[in-house]
């Protein structure tokens, strides 16, 4: 069972995978959004690279739980890519990960210029790992 796991931005996707047995997930890379189809393309070559299952997609809910413009944004690619990608997708609240992903950074001692291009890879390891150990 391997999960691909998405934070999906206006300019980048964050992307982490699962380990096979399904425990623990890792950052594999940050698409640079470009068009549509050349982000999808991305999305199913890692699909089939990793032998992907199923995907989670972060969803940024607003503090009080509604859905907010950027929300509706991440829906719209997500619907595409279920037309796509012939795998399911499951959407996962992701409230917080950019800043627990910031801090975690920050006590790392990294760079600002580095947790910059780390920010979305590490924030999609956040939503994945959330999901993984909700099952």
């Amino acid at each position: 069972m391997r999960v691909l796991g998405l934070d999906i931005g206006d300019k980048t996707i964050g992307v982490a995978i699962s380990d096979p047995l399904g425990f623990t997930a890792q950052g594999i890379t940050t698409i640079r959004r470009k068009n549509e189809s050349i982000d999808i393309s991305e999305l199913i070559n890692i699909c089939n690279e990793y032998s992907v299952d199923t995907i989670v997609a972060g969803l940024p809910k607003n503090m009080n739980g509604s859905i907010g413009p950027q929300s509706e944004k991440v829906l719209a690619l997500c619907e595409i890519i279920k037309e796509k990608i012939d795998l399911p997708l499951k959407m996962w609240d992701e409230r917080l990960t950019t800043v627990a992903a910031n801090r975690a950074m920050l006590e790392a001692n990294l760079s600002r210029a580095k947790r910059k291009k780390l920010v979305d890879k590490v924030a999609a390891t956040y939503i994945l790992q959330g999901y993984l150990d909700s099952l």
